[in-house]
């Protein structure tokens, strides 16, 4: 999808093709910077700290749009570090889900990430920990996009920086942002575009297997999503590339085969057991639902603008979007016809036109099964539709596919910005008119593109039962903490909680994929977001999404008590929210007696009720 010359050394009369597609000489990519690379690289962290900086300025707030995968995040940062400060096994955790568990490879477990931040996170909490996280995400995917296309595509510092700037902070990147570092942690994706076409120059084959192995490896454990993808355009470019290039270049072929059989190799001789944990292990599952898969991009989105940029409206992108993080392919009007504009102007390279045949490709199997426009069902069914019944396929979301269509722009729009700049160079007559059109296309294009920062709200604080170390007075390890309601995607400050301790603190109930298991249809074994239901957890969501208060009946006390001695439950607690009296009154008149006001939340003491259950004939 990149190439691999470095263009900085090139001639002027190398064209785009030979750029794209020349095989790297030897010096190192990573040279001694100048002052303007280094204005270029201070740019991408001052644009992810303008990105962020709500989040900095007010630590007790979280994000509005997506509060559910921050606190599941910072989960994931606290199990990271507890993997090096006490050793635990880092693909499943029963500190959330007790006593079924979560499969931590079958969800986004970031280890890449939250190993490295291990220090952040013990010296200030994971939530200040997520902040880094997705700050410093931002900020490396431009530096790396940035060093890359100045290095390996383009001679000009401008056009890099321009590139980098849409790939990095793309509306799909900024709207990811809103809840999923792990999608928008990208650095790896140039590095390992860079190194896959470098596998073609002769006698490095194990050099460079190596180095591609490594980088597919440490992505493995960043997101596996944006790897496949990354993957797919790799694969189709390299493919059609080898076809054009096959005559003048006879030994790229036969080398980068060689190259990409010991990164295969490395890749799957490192990931072999960990996939195995994945899609086999405890907690594991088979694709996402039905309904997760029909998430396909409205066809209208590609030229409206999203809510998270200075040109989006409030409302109309959420009628093209199932929700704020999954505005994946608003790339509005302007930006669109520069894209064709310059396929059109850059059409004599086989690399350019193969980028945008990947973008078109991309783009239609984003979809869904079913194209819509402007929210209308339009009856053609999308490509998508004959691909997500596929093992591997089955667990992708078909918008995402949109997110990929980003990078492709940025390459394309540094290869112009380029061309402009060598038309400069070459005819100075025409310096005047190029720079200007150049300069206002490029404008109209990204300027309405241009990034808002992320919204946040006040949260919940931690409560004082759990920050002054109270829970600790009931729960040991063999026995969890119960909340009120469970958690799940519409509460899941208990996870939160548990990050907040070290997860030295266990719960019940969890947010995270799992696998479904419903009694009427037990070959369903896809992902769901929340573990089984169970009678109690059932009646407490159902309580606190505003349904009557069912009658309590000795039948609704033992499937209660049975609850809470399948979860080895030391106590409820209840924070004061939505419906907290009625969820009290209930859960009072289920185990008996009334709950102790304590360091913030209601608490039952239920160790007598569960530990009884030792008695084999009690």
């Amino acid at each position: 999808m990149t190439a691999a010359e470095p263009i900085s050394a090139a001639p002027v009369r190398e064209n785009t093709e030979q750029q794209a597609t020349g095989p790297a000489r030897r010096r190192p990519v990573w040279r001694v910077l100048t002052w303007h690379d280094v204005a270029a690289l201070a740019s991408f962290l001052a644009v992810a700290l303008f990105v962020t900086a709500p989040l900095w300025l007010n630590l007790d707030h979280e994000l509005r749009d997506d509060p559910q995968d921050q606190a599941f995040f910072e989960w994931m940062l606290a199990h990271g570090a507890r993997v090096l400060t006490d050793g635990v096994y880092p693909f499943f955790s029963d500190r959330m889900n007790y006593p079924d568990g979560v499969n931590m490879m079958a969800n986004t477990s970031v280890l890449a990430v939250s190993l490295p931040l291990t220090p952040v996170t013990l010296l200030f909490g994971p939530h200040v920990a997520f902040n880094v996280f997705l700050t410093g995400a931002l900020a490396l995917t431009g530096a790396s996009w940035y060093l890359v296309l100045s290095r390996r595509l383009v001679a000009s510092r401008a056009a890099a920086w321009v590139g980098a700037l849409f790939s990095t902070f793309a509306p799909s990147m900024i709207a990811h942002a809103a809840g999923h570092p792990n999608i928008v942690s990208q650095f790896l994706v140039p590095l390992i575009i860079w190194r896959t076409l470098e596998l073609r120059v002769p006698g490095r084959a194990a050099r460079n297997g190596l180095l591609l192995g490594g980088l597919l490896i440490w992505q493995a454990f960043i997101n596996l999503e944006i790897l496949f993808m990354t993957a797919v355009g790799l694969g189709v470019f390299c493919v059609v590339m080898g076809l054009v290039r096959r005559n003048r270049h006879r030994g790229e072929v036969l080398a980068f085969l060689r190259g990409l059989g010991v990164a295969g190799g490395v890749t799957l001789a490192a990931l072999a057991y960990p996939l195995s944990v994945q899609f086999f292990g405890p907690q594991s599952y088979r694709g996402l639902s039905e309904y997760v898969r029909s998430f396909g991009a409205d066809l209208g989105s590609f030229t409206a603008y999203s809510t998270h940029s200075v040109a989006g409206d409030a409302e109309v992108p959420l009628r093209l979007a199932q929700n704020p993080s999954e505005q994946n392919a608003f790339f509005g009007w302007g930006l669109v016809v520069l894209f064709f504009g310059l396929i059109l102007w850059l059409r004599r390279s086989a690399a350019v036109l193969t980028l945008g045949v990947l973008a078109v490709l991309f783009a239609a199997m984003s979809l869904g099964p079913i194209v819509l426009l402007n929210g209308v069902d339009t009856g053609v069914p999308g490509i998508w539709a004959f691909l997500h019944h596929l093992p591997v396929l089955n667990s992708a979301v078909p918008t995402r596919w949109a997110m990929a269509i980003a990078p492709v722009v940025g390459i394309v729009l540094a290869l112009g910005c380029q061309r402009a700049a060598d038309l400069v160079r070459n005819q100075p007559h025409t310096r005047g008119p190029v720079r200007i059109a150049m300069i206002t296309a490029v404008a109209m294009a990204l300027v309405p593109l241009l990034p808002v920062q992320l919204v946040t709200v006040p949260m919940d604080p931690v409560p004082a039962f759990v920050t002054s170390g109270q829970w600790k007075r009931y729960v040991d390890d063999e026995h969890t903490v119960v909340t009120l309601p469970l958690p799940d995607s519409n509460y899941p400050d208990p996870l939160r909680w548990s990050a907040y301790t070290g997860q030295d603190m266990r719960i019940a109930g969890a947010y995270a994929l799992l696998p479904n298991q419903n009694p009427q249809d037990p070959a369903d074994h896809t992902a769901a977001f929340a573990p089984p239901w169970r009678p109690t957890s059932g009646l407490m969501t159902s309580i606190r999404q505003g349904n009557p208060t069912p009658e309590v009946t000795p039948e609704r006390r033992e499937m209660t008590l049975a609850d809470l001695r399948y979860w080895k439950a030391a106590v409820v607690v209840l924070t004061p929210q939505t419906r907290d009296i009625e969820m009290l009154r209930t859960m009072s008149d289920l185990v008996g007696f009334r709950p102790v006001w304590r360091g913030g939340v209601w608490v039952w003491d239920v160790r007598a009720l569960v530990d009884a259950e030792v008695e084999p004939n009690g």
